[in-house]
């Protein structure tokens, strides 16, 4: 007589799950995230690029009556010339706020945090870009700061859409706006 045989175990099945496509709002809001990423990075390495040309070597220049100083510094370390000796550091954390923006913006679901986002990926990369390429060497490179107001830092334009970047960030989470735009 035969053995009665039972069917193995089925294997789990593949199940094939569409990849998430995002809406046609949220891939507006994608393409306004990295619009204005780019348009920070190119504005700030313009003005990178002239603040090298016309101001490095120069005397400041003041204007409205003080309230704004043009002035050139090349700044290894982060905000408020803080971690001079750790640049390699910063680098590696720009690039991690990078990565994890363009992984995240296929959830965006809100004009707020498209802004904020957008805007803070500029500013990481606007000085990634100085961390990786200038002057004194790969990976080693110095910020280029450039405007100053009385008794402040000297800054840059990516660092000032990191913080306004980070202001609103801040807003929305007060608001309780998510991510995806819905309200907590």
């Amino acid at each position: 007589m035969e053995d009665d045989q039972q069917p193995a175990p089925a294997e789990a099945e593949a199940v094939d799950v569409p990849a998430r496509t995002p809406s046609p709002r949220q891939g507006h809001l994608v393409r306004l995230t990295f619009s204005i990423a780019v348009s920070v990075v190119v504005l700030d390495q313009v003005t990178k690029l002239l603040a090298i040309r016309y101001l490095e070597g120069q005397d400041p220049i003041e204007l409205l009556g003080g309230l704004v100083t043009l002035t050139f510094l090349r700044n290894p370390g982060a905000a408020f010339s803080f971690g001079t000796g750790y640049t390699f550091v910063f680098t590696a954390i720009a690039t991690a706020v990078a990565v994890f923006i363009i992984r995240k913006s296929r959830q965006i679901g809100s004009i707020g945090w498209a802004v904020a986002l957008g805007g803070l990926l500029g500013g990481a990369v606007g000085n990634l870009i100085d961390r990786v390429f200038r002057e004194p060497g790969l990976f080693q490179g110095h910020v280029v700061d450039w405007i100053t107001f009385p008794n402040f830092a000297v800054f840059n334009l990516a660092d000032a859409s990191i913080v306004c970047s980070s202001a609103l960030m801040v807003l929305l989470a007060l608001r309780g706006v998510e991510l995806d735009g819905s309200r907590a």
